[in-house]
């Protein structure tokens, strides 16, 4: 018989029980539990356009494909970013990166329907985003607001699909601004009087019909649109109630702005919201652009980080930095890249990640094959399981089609 120490299925409350200490194991073994609990929130950092990987997460210094692009450490070691990414360098304990990311799709609106749903276009199928699995699985709770959110959103804000259109993603621009469409245009006597009358209206019409009228929802809708309207909940867009120097940290702009209302909104209850950053699409001066989107995404990535972390709230939180693709190792006659989804980089931070890793290794030479591949299902299977939704339930379509919520598999590595 081997001895419990050598024994490969052996486990620490095994030991500690044979010693005698089964209170002591038990007591740790609740610790790492806790530790080990499940992410409530995802918050999607959406870089519109597809990202270079050598000008962000995979800097390739001194080799011919890196066309002159310079890294910088970071805060662990034998990782790089690449310069620009000063002040997440310091937070790179906290950040996980892939770079060997695989899609199939090289189309800015086929990527953004695969990197944001994790399947690929399916004329049969409208598949469900991340951020709507993500809302109809995790509790509810009290809020009164969409507990969907998408800020500065492009011209495909993720969709709710076979979910229905109420786990559609509530469209919010700069946060500088008021909510959109919230408030009445008329006195407040004069709403209600308005209230009123569509109830009789809707009564009347509703006679004779049986539950046809339930089932269509509008009166639901009407009521949580009501609701939503004089929610106090609203307060949490408003990021000028934020000291100015935190709104210093995340950077004075539309997005830094975006990243600090996505923290506020998931204190009131949102459990998704997608801040875009725009201008990714660089085909002709790859580098220039590059520079000016990393100075607006890194101290709003990196406060994000920081601030969540600063309110315990970090591990609760999946920060996920994805665009809809990368960009070709070779540099066009007009000094931008191409697009290339053969193998690219994304960032995931929080909720239970392990920080510091790193999965995956782009060809040094411009190879379409990367070392330990990733697919985009496999990335979303690894974001539902870190907030405990199994992956592989299905779903039921409106034609009687049956899917599953991803057909890859978590990524171990990435989870701690």
């Amino acid at each position: 018989m081997q001895p419990l120490l050598c024994n490969p299925h052996a486990t620490r409350r095994n030991f500690l029980s044979a010693a005698g200490l089964g209170w002591l194991g038990t007591a740790l073994a609740r610790s790492a539990e806790a530790e080990k609990a499940p992410a409530k929130s995802v918050i999607i950092l959406w870089m519109a356009g597809g990202p270079s990987q050598l000008e962000t997460f995979d800097p390739k210094p001194g080799t011919e494909i890196a066309r002159g692009s310079l890294a910088r450490d970071t805060a662990v070691k034998g990782v790089q970013l690449a310069v620009g990414f000063e002040q997440l360098a310091d937070q790179m304990q906290h950040v996980a990166l892939v770079r060997s990311l695989t899609s199939f799709e090289g189309d800015h609106e086929r990527g953004a329907y695969t990197l944001k749903t994790g399947n690929r276009p399916d004329p049969t199928v409208n598949y469900p985003s991340l951020g709507a699995i993500a809302c109809h699985y995790l509790p509810a709770g009290g809020t009164e607001i969409p507990r969907h959110v998408s800020i500065l959103p492009d011209q495909w804000p993720a969709r709710g699909g076979v979910l229905g259109a109420e786990y559609d993603a509530f469209k919010m621009y700069d946060p500088a601004d008021k909510v959109p469409d919230v408030a009445p245009n008329v006195p407040k006597e004069r709403f209600a009087d308005r209230v009123k009358d569509l109830d009789v209206v809707e009564g009347a019409f509703a006679q004779g019909r049986g539950n046809r009228m339930g089932n269509l929802g509008h009166k639901d809708t009407m009521d949580r649109a009501r609701r939503m309207m004089s929610s106090e909940q609203l307060k949490a867009f408003d990021v000028k109630q934020e000291s100015a120097a935190l709104r210093k940290e995340y950077g004075d702009t539309p997005f830094g702005r975006g990243c600090l209302a996505a923290r506020r909104l998931l204190e009131v209850g949102v459990r998704c919201v997608e801040v875009t950053l725009d201008g990714w699409d660089t085909h002709a001066k790859n580098h220039e652009l590059c520079a000016k989107n990393v100075a607006i995404l890194d101290p709003a990535f990196a406060a994000l980080i920081r601030d969540l972390k600063k309110r315990d709230t970090l591990k609760d939180t999946i920060v996920l930095c994805i665009g809809e693709f990368g960009r070709t190792p070779i540099v066009n006659p007009v000094g931008g890249r191409d697009h290339w989804p053969h193998n690219f980089s994304i960032a995931i931070a929080g909720g239970g990640v392990r920080g510091g890793t790193v999965v995956g290794e782009s060809d040094p030479e411009g190879g379409k094959k990367p070392k330990d591949p990733v697919s985009v299902p496999d990335l979303h299977a690894t974001i539902l399981k870190a907030l405990d939704i199994n992956w592989e339930k299905t779903l039921r379509g409106p034609i009687g089609r049956t899917i599953r919520l991803s057909t890859g598999s978590p990524v171990a590595a990435l989870l701690g």
